[in-house]
Formats: C-alpha cells, structure tokens, sequence
C-alpha cells in the first residue's frame, strides 16, 4: 500500500485532464482551422477514397474506422463533429457532403446507421498533397498507425467556417467568414507582409454567416478584429408584405446565426401570452425545401408593422447577440488572436507547405532524371548491355559489371536489371528524350521556387485565387453600421405602401426618429377609402385633395371615393341592396402619393366582400349620413343612418323580383339626384323630395320608364356643383351603341353635355333627351354625370380620355376611339 496525497494527486491529475481538452479536443489549430477529431475525420474519409465522385457510405462506417484507428474517445463525438461539418447552416462552407437527415437548427441528425457521407469538393483542398511530406505526421494513440498533426488546409478554414470549442478555464467562439474575402486578405498579406489591420479589414469587412441575415453595428467586431475578442447583434431578414387582403404579415426568409424557426415561435408565443408582445394575431411556418425558410408573423390590423418588428427584435431570436472569441492554438499553445494575427498564422503555414511541397516534388524529378539519364546511356549501347548481363554468373556481377563500364550508379544499374523488354524500342528512346528535357525543366522552375521568396508567394497566392474561384459565393450577410439602418424590407405586394414606408423610416437617419419610439397602433388619421372602376380598393395615406395632375395610370379610373379616418367604418353596397360593413384599417394603404394615387397597389374588392353569384359591387358610401339608392326599374330611396352596430351586414333597400341597385352616393336635401336610362332619357330633381327612410323600405318610384327601358345610372350631383365658373362643373357623359353590338366590343359615339343644360323635373316622371342615336345605334351602353372632366376605363382599367367636343348640333355623340366599359370622375 503506498500513500499518497490527495490534494497533489487531484491537482497533477486536473492539470492532466485540462491539457488533454485544450490540446486534443476543444480549441482548433490556427493554421487549419480544425480540432482533432475534424481533422481525424477528414484524414480517415480521405485514406477510405470517400471522393465527391465516388458513392456515399454509410456514416457510422467512417465513424468505426476514426474510432478504431485514431480517435479512441467514443462514436457519439465523433459523429457530432461528423455532422456539425456536414451542415450548411453551421459552417459557411461545408466540408462533408451528408446524405439523409444531418438534423436541423431545432432537431437533431438520425442516426449514423441511417445517414451516408462522403467528403465535399472543398475538403479535397484541405486534405490535398498529403502525400508529398507537406506536414509531420504523428502516431495515433496505440503507436501502430501515423496521423497528420495538421492538415495542409489550401484556403483559411478557421476563418472561413469558424469554430466554437469550450476547454477548462477557456472557450473560442470564431463568426464564419466570406471566403473570396479571407482569401483576398490572405493574398494582401503575402504580397505585402508589412500590411496594417486597416488594409485587411478593407477586404474583411465582417463576417458573413451561413444563414445570411443582418448585422446591425461593426464596432465590436472592429474590436474583435483588433484585439481577439468582441460582439456584435445579428438581426434576421424581414419583408412586409400582404398575406391576405385584410392581413398584412412580417415575414421571415432569413434568421440569425444558428436560430431556428421553432424557437422562434415558441418565444413568440411565450411573450404574447405574458403580454409582453401586442399586435400578433399568429405565427405560420411555411419553410420547405423548394423556397426554403418563410416564417409568417400576421400583424393585426390597426398596428404598425415597424412598432411589431421593433417589439419582436427585442423579446424574441429575431435579434441575437454573438460573441467572438478568438481563442486558438499556435504553436501547441492557446493564444486569442486579431485578424491579421490569425491570416499571417495561415500564410505562414501555407508558405511552409508549399516549400515542403516543392521540395519533395523537386525530389522525386531529381530522382527520375537520374533514372532517366542511365536508361539513356544502356539504350545507346544495348547489345553491350545484353552482353554483360547474359555473360555475368549472378545479379550482383552483372550490377557490378554495368556500373564499372557505364559508369552508373547502383541505382541506375538496378533499374535497368529491372528493364522489360518493350522498353528497349527506338520509340522508347524518343520518349525518354523528351522525358528528359521537361524533367530538367521543372527542376530549373522548382529549384527556381525554392530559391527565391518572391516566386513561392506568388505560387502561394495564385493558389488561394483558384480556389476563390473554385468554391467562393457571394455574401449573404448584410452589414450595417448602425441601429437605425435598414433594418425592414419590403416586396412588391398589395401593401407595398406599408413597406415604402418602413424601408423610408428605416433609411432616415435621423437621431430624432431613432429616439422617438414608433406607434404601435395607427393613428386614426383622415384619408381616402377608394373603389376604382376595376373593382379595386385601397385607403390612401392622407386626406390631402386627390386632384388630377401628372399621368394617370391603371385602376385609377374611381368608381367611389369616402373620406373617412384609419380607424373608422365604410359601407360597401352591393347591387343587391346589401350593405356590408368595413373597416378602413383592413383595407391597404396606398404609398403617400400627390395627386391620383396609383390603385394597382389596391386589391380585388372580392376579397372583402363575400358577393352570391351575380352580385356585384355598386359604391362605397360613408355610414353617418343619408344615403340616396337608385334602381334598374327607377325606384329611389334615401336611407337613413340608422343602422344596426351589432350587424356586419343588412339590407338597405328591399327589392322587386328582377330589380338590382345601380348606384348610391351621399345625398342631402340641397343636392340634386339623376337618372339616366338606356333610351336615353335623363331626369333630376331636388333630393329634398324623397324623404328619408328606413333601411327595410322598398323606397318610392324614381323615373317613369317607358315599356322595354330600363335605368342604366342614377348619382347624385352636390350643391354647387351643377354650374360655376372653374370650368370643373357637373357633365353629363353618354355612350350610344347598337342593341346588336356587345358591350365593349364596338367605339360607338359619346356626347358630353353641361349638366346645367338639362332642366329640372318631378320625381316619378319621364324626364328630357339627353342623346340622340345615329344609324345603327338604339340605346345606352354607358351614362354618367358627375363633376367633370371626365375620363373612361377600358376593360383592363386603363383611363381613356372622352371626345372634347359636348356633341353635335342635333343632339348626337362624336364618334368615340377607344371601346369602354366604365366611367369614372376626376377629383378634387
């Protein structure tokens, strides 16, 4: 029995066990980039012939062989370190190329025996030339096998794919960098090995992180850079776009640096349930393989976008913090490094495998040629060679003998006892000249090489440019130097106003608007609700006056226009008297725009409005005042505003068998209502002699219509409007066609005529002319009356303008140029 002391016993033994993690399993070597068991991995799968271009086996094969016959430390890690090398996500460029489930950022990989590996084209360029004596090889831990202390690593792996490693008293945490950019700082320190830290991080502006994403603020890596040690916040990639016509949604295509999706919406959910996040009304996760990571965050309505986001970077993975800690071996000693300690590390060794490369391939040519040069010399003698061999007792005499005539080296001697006899030809002559001559000039370059500083740099840098060219991909990471850079995107979407205005405040720049907090719920701010022609609808930003100047463009032909406020109510009638119930902060906004806003980024009326077939969208009418309603069989009715608040829809007006809703505009008793019908007949008269009624009245009669007529337009013409001396008084517009002709297909005629010039008549009665039909025209195709100009949408919602001319003398249209289907104002 033998005492021992226990406290210097644990202490000789923790120090044993310390230097055995730093050394052989925790922290990288800092000239390949790689911990022991990766670079045992790489080497074994390389010795098994496991090439891009072979087939893939089974991982817990190579698994066995690391273990077995290098890395006797138990499969678990091994395969670990198998997959993390595997995984696109975790390193910027992967060294295997896995087949089967290598896991996820929220699951873990299947199980060796279930998955094949083999190594990935970039290994080869880690792994290559290990054969010509470009690194000491050690043994392995049994002595009955020799392993590569490191790798000969022909691009910067460290940097490039980074590392994370936690040892005992010290951890490294390394950010994946841009390989054409590491490599171009690499080529700077060798051309110039005085270069400074600002020159390489010119080349080096950050680092670039397999899942892309942002990183907002470069002074903790400038730090990491300069001393080994920093921070920096990764945000993920957002764009603001329109899920749905009542929804818009935050949508994720990027995340930081190893956040996955899951946790993602488990914090999520976690801070809308403490209520620590507002505004959320679901989280969808739609990543598959075909258009790789969408995460949908639905905003709900009445919320801002940017003020969510804002909430969302602060309480969930959206915003991460990363750490660098360059923490790596040199030498056999731990050492935290700056980024150009660490490139000149690399290029030290790099330039030290390709010396050791030269020199053994300068070996082995020097070695052939004077192979080569003694072949010669028994070729142009060969009778005398045969001679001797056939005439010498044994093979040591004829050795003995060739050396002694030929004046040959035992070596030379050997190989042409060794000769067959095929390489005794005259064409074999020829070749072993010609073999000569570029032996003896790759010796003068590689001699060359070794003799000179210059030339094994340039050897060196060219080199690193093949493989930048070979394996190099653009950045995904954008680098922002500050908090209030860009930080939300947008896409082209029915809400690309709501984005414009993100990507606007987000490019400001002011301290102020960094300072000011945004809103989280929208103002209640006036603006526009907006019907165009093409059943489109949108809400404008403002309620600045929509006049009419600068070009027009698609949809802005406008069919109904209510001013209202973000928060408020609109009413949507439809052609069978219902009215539907609004909400303006459901509908998209418009970008901020002077003039006629652009409607094209409006959307269909359909998804608002659920319509039976052969229901149509009439207008849009504010809810808090009296609504005139006209129909096909000439009934009108004023509505009053009396509707019911626990109802999202109701019937305004009760309809006739066959009767339909043709219009409906805010009418008071000094405004003027109009119908207009397919025999052109027009008739006015004063509101005030409807009264109004309740929603569930079937209204009173409107227009007398003769036998076969029917209404095509009924409006209202405001107070004021009906002549002044702007120029922009009431018009009445008319399209005659024939009853043959379908609507739309044929130019027709069209008469514009001031509303002034028609009088008024009684309610009920038949009214004036207001057109009179050329040959071949019986009817009406279109009516409006409304402030004017005027202009007219086609089919596809373009704006056409209307004939000059109010029509000719007898009464009729001006022929009309471009077939129409609809008629709209402009405003003001």
């Amino acid at each position: 029995m033998t005492d021992i002391d226990v406290a210097e016993e644990m202490e000789t033994s923790f120090l044993e066990y310390a230097y055995s993690v730093i050394y052989s399993r925790a922290l990288p070597d800092a000239r390949d980039g790689l911990k022991p068991v990766q670079r045992r991995i790489l080497y074994m799968m390389s010795d098994m012939g496991l090439r891009p271009d072979r087939a893939h086996v089974k991982s817990a094969r190579v698994v066995g062989e690391v273990m077995g016959k290098l890395h006797p430390h138990g499969d678990t890690a091994i395969y670990d370190a198998m997959v993390r090398m595997a995984q696109g996500f975790s390193l910027r460029l992967p060294l295997i190329d896995g087949h089967g489930n290598f896991g996820s950022l929220d699951d873990g990989p299947a199980a060796p025996r279930y998955t094949e590996a083999r190594l990935a084209a970039a290994s080869l360029a880690l792994t290559g030339n290990l054969d010509e004596d470009v690194v000491d090889f050690v043994p392995n831990y049994d002595g009955q096998l020799t392993q590569p202390e490191v790798l000969p690593a022909a691009f910067p792996n460290l940097l490039v794919n980074g590392t994370t490693g936690i040892a005992v008293g010290m951890a490294t945490n390394m950010a994946p960098h841009n390989l054409v950019e590491v490599i171009a700082a690499a080529q700077l320190v060798i051309e110039n090995p005085e270069a400074t830290l600002e020159d390489v991080m010119d080349l080096v502006p950050g680092p670039d992180l397999p899942s892309g994403g942002r990183i907002v603020g470069l002074d903790g890596i400038r730090d990491a850079y300069r001393t080994g040690r920093g921070s920096f916040k990764t945000r993920a990639k957002v764009a603001v776009e329109q899920i749905s016509a009542r929804r818009t949604g935050l949508v994720v295509t990027e995340l930081p640096y190893t956040v996955g999706p899951e946790k993602v919406i488990e914090k999520i959910k976690d801070a809308v349930n403490s209520k620590k996040l507002t505004g959320i009304s679901d989280v969808t996760d739609l990543t598959d393989r075909q258009h790789g990571l969408r995460l949908v965050i639905e905003v709900k309505n009445g919320f801002n976008p940017q003020a969510v986001l804002q909430q969302l970077y602060r309480y969930t993975p959206l915003e991460d913090s990363f750490g660098i800690n360059n923490v790596t071996l040199v030498d056999g000693q731990p050492q935290t490094l700056g980024l150009l300690e660490l490139l000149r590390v690399y290029v030290g060794h790099r330039l030290d495998v390709v010396r050791r490369r030269t020199a053994f391939r300068l070996g082995k040519r020097k070695d052939r040629l004077h192979l080569v040069e003694g072949l010669l010399v028994a070729i142009m003698d060969i009778d005398e060679v045969i001679q001797i061999i056939r005439t010498s007792d044994e093979v040591a005499a004829a050795r003995e003998r060739l050396m002694m005539v030929y004046d040959l080296t035992e070596i030379q001697a050997n190989y042409i006892l060794e000769l067959r006899l095929r390489q005794l030809t005259k064409y074999s002559r020829i070749e072993l000249e010609k073999e000569q001559d570029e032996l003896r000039r790759e010796i003068e370059e590689l001699e060359a090489i070794l003799g000179s500083d210059t030339l094994l740099r340039e050897l060196v840098s060219r080199e690193l440019g093949e493989v930048a060219a070979t394996y190099g991909t653009p950045r995904r990471t954008v680098l922002l130097e500050h908090d209030d850079a860009p930080a939300l995107g947008s896409r082209a979407s029915a809400g690309g106003a709501i984005g414009a205005a993100a990507g606007a405040a987000a490019a400001g720049t002011s301290a102020a608007a960094k300072a000011a907090p945004l809103q989280l719920e929208i103002a209640d701010d006036p603006c526009w609700a907006i019907l165009s022609a093409s059943g489109m609808v949108a809400r404008t930003a403002h309620d600045e006056p929509l006049v009419e100047s600068g070009p027009r463009v698609r949809h802005d032909v406008f069919r109904s226009v209510v001013h209202t406020t973000a928060r408020g109510e609109v009413g949507a009638l439809t052609s069978a008297g219902r009215m539907l119930r609004l909400q303006t902060v459901d509908l998209p906004m418009l970008a901020a725009s002077t003039g006629l806003p652009n409607l094209a980024g409006g959307v269909p009326m359909k998804d608002f409005v659920p319509l039976a077939k052969g229901e149509t969208l009439v207008a849009l009418v504010p809810l808090d005042t009296v609504i005139a309603i006209g129909t096909a069989q000439g009934v009108v009715k004023r509505v009053t505003s009396d509707y019911p608040l626990n109802r999202e829809d109701w019937e305004s007006i009760t309809l006739r068998p066959g009767d339909a809703v043709i219009g409906a505009a805010p009418a008071a008793d000094a405004d003027t209502l109009v119908f207009v019908t397919a025999q052109a007949q027009l008739l006015r008269y004063d509101a005030s002699v409807v009264r109004p009624q309740g929603r569930t009245a079937a209204g009173m009669a409107g227009i007398k219509l003769a036998e076969g007529d029917t209404a095509i337009f009924f409006g209202v013409v405001s107070a004021g409007d009906a002549g002044d001396a702007t120029g922009h008084s009431a018009v009445v517009v008319t399209i005659a066609n024939g009853d043959a002709a379908l609507p739309g297909t044929t130019a027709g005629t069209a008469k514009v005529t001031p509303f002034d010039e028609y009088p008024a008549k009684g309610r009920a009665t038949g009214g004036v002319r207001s057109h009179r039909f050329l040959k071949g025209e019986d009817r009406l195709t279109l009516a409006w009356v409304g402030r004017g100009p005027a202009k007219a949408s086609s089919a596809a919602g373009v704006a056409r303008s209307l004939p000059s001319e109010h029509g000719r003398r007898d009464g009729s249209g001006v022929p009309l140029s471009q077939s129409v289907d609809e008629i709209g104002p402009s405003l003001t």
